[in-house]
């Protein structure tokens, strides 16, 4: 078994928690949801050639834009969604702040092929396993089916970053995710932060 660790110098007054985000702050996900699900399909032999170049897109394209969003003021907290799914992290950088944070399902990034192969049963048992954890904490709109929780706790192997910033810094954070190559993800979806629940709409 490989372990590895990253050692770095940080000035304290740019250190990003989780736990510091605000009322009223936008989160912006850097990449889309559904490593997990193509994982599970290659381990499944049902991993197409293009799942399989999307997995490896997104697994290894790292998080750079951090750098930048560590001088910004107005990125409030900040975080990467990876073993416990985009629902997990974002519950816990509500309970870190205090807050509820409601998503709208539309507005969240996912791969189409991930999609597909839930819909077809195909998913990871640490989803479940998540769910089971944290799902209490949780509500889901009516009406939204098993595949899509099944997507929201799909552990991310290198997943995006979860920022929360303020609403008149989301086009400068945005903007540095695009110049770090994050061009589809960042620039399509984002939701609030409002005043440790998490909610999930659905339209």
């Amino acid at each position: 078994m490989l372990f590895r660790s990253v050692l770095g110098v940080v000035h304290p007054d740019k250190v990003k928690k989780n736990s510091a985000a605000r009322a009223g702050d936008r989160i912006i996900l850097g990449k889309p949801l559904g490593v997990g699900i193509l994982s599970a399909a290659l381990k499944q032999g049902k991993l197409s050639e293009s799942g399989y170049q999307r997995m490896i897109e997104f697994t290894t394209r790292l998080n750079r834009p951090g750098v930048e969003l560590a001088d910004m003021d107005a990125v409030h907290a900040l975080t990467d969604v990876t073993g416990f799914g985009l629902a997990g992290h974002l519950l816990e950088m509500a309970r870190g702040a205090g807050l509820t944070a409601r998503l709208d399902w539309n507005r969240i990034p996912m791969i189409p092929e991930a999609i597909e192969y839930v819909k077809a049963g195909i998913y990871t048992g640490a989803s479940t396993r998540n769910w089971a954890g944290y799902g209490a904490e949780a509500s889901l709109a009516s009406g939204m089916a098993d595949w899509q929780q099944r997507l929201l706790t799909d552990p991310q192997t290198s997943g995006g970053l979860l920022i929360a910033c303020t609403q008149d810094a989301a086009p400068q954070v945005l903007n540095a995710a695009r110049a770090r190559g994050f061009n589809e993800e960042a620039d399509r979806k984002s939701t609030r932060l409002n005043s440790s629940h998490l909610g999930i709409s659905y339209a």
